[in-house]
């Protein structure tokens, strides 16, 4: 391995990092060296998740965390502090989507999109960048989209979301940059998931998807663990502000056929 890709040492903390993008991005990190706590809502979700992490040689913890509730971060973000001592690296990949016609988006179920999207990226920014700040070097990576850049059909306040981590990274980029705190992100293209793979599959919606990929196929997550590893480590030094498209091509995309 590159030498400046190597993250041993790194103490990495996956906020939503227990299923989906999370959970391989916090084994992608463990593989890659670093000691990583991977959080979601649910306790019992983390104990697959970090027993894979030690399979690796990698230490960890079984930590629960919201992104809704600022005592869970905090409490979380003390607990691994006590047991490692730093905090190196933080990915905010914990998210919500619901499809609703703006006519029919009841405010309540917009602002639930957006706390959990947006603030609650806000959130674990400002509970766990601290201490990196404290130690002068930081690795923070969100996760936007490709609705951060383009509309998609009737998910107008994911879309929202989507589009203010986007501003938020820049902004904490500005920010915290010379402070040794480098804040990114990736934006995901079309990964196929548990929870989508009968909306890709079988749906007009999901062979729309895969016609305006350039590649002609829907992601792996494992193809988003190369760009996770990249931003939490010294390779992305002068990486900053950035939002990093993991796409297969669908923002170049004009047409197709």
């Amino acid at each position: 391995m590159l030498k400046s890709l190597d993250l041993t040492g790194k103490v990495a903390v996956v906020i939503g990092g227990t299923s989906g993008i999370g959970k391989t991005m916090s084994i992608g990190l463990a593989e890659a060296g670093a000691d990583v706590v991977p959080c979601s809502r649910r306790l019992d979700a983390a104990e697959p998740v970090a027993a894979e992490i030690e399979k690796h040689g990698r230490r960890t913890l079984r930590l629960a965390a919201d992104v809704a509730d600022r005592s869970s971060l905090i409490a979380a973000r003390d607990q691994i502090l006590e047991k490692f001592g730093r905090i190196d690296i933080l990915i905010n990949s914990a998210g919500r989507i619901k499809r609703t016609p703006v006519l029919d988006l009841p405010e309540e179920e917009w602002s639930a999109i957006i706390d959990t999207n947006l603030t609650g990226t806000l959130r674990a920014c400002q509970v766990f960048a601290p201490p990196m700040l404290a130690q002068g070097w930081g690795r923070i990576v969100n996760l936007a989209s490709l609705n951060s850049f383009v509309a998609l059909f009737e998910v107008a306040a994911y879309a929202a979301s989507k589009a203010g981590v986007a501003g938020l990274t820049r902004a904490l980029a500005v920010e915290w940059g010379s402070r040794g705190v480098n804040v990114n992100a990736i934006a995901p293209g079309v990964f196929r998931t548990a929870l989508n793979q009968q909306l890709l599959d079988g749906t007009e919606r999901g062979r729309e998807l895969k016609m305006r990929t350039p590649l002609k196929r829907f992601g792996n997550v494992e193809e988003l663990v190369g760009a996770a590893v990249f931003l939490s480590s010294d390779a992305a030094s002068f990486v900053n502000g950035e939002i990093l498209v993991v796409d297969g091509g669908f923002l170049a995309s004009g047409v197709n056929q």
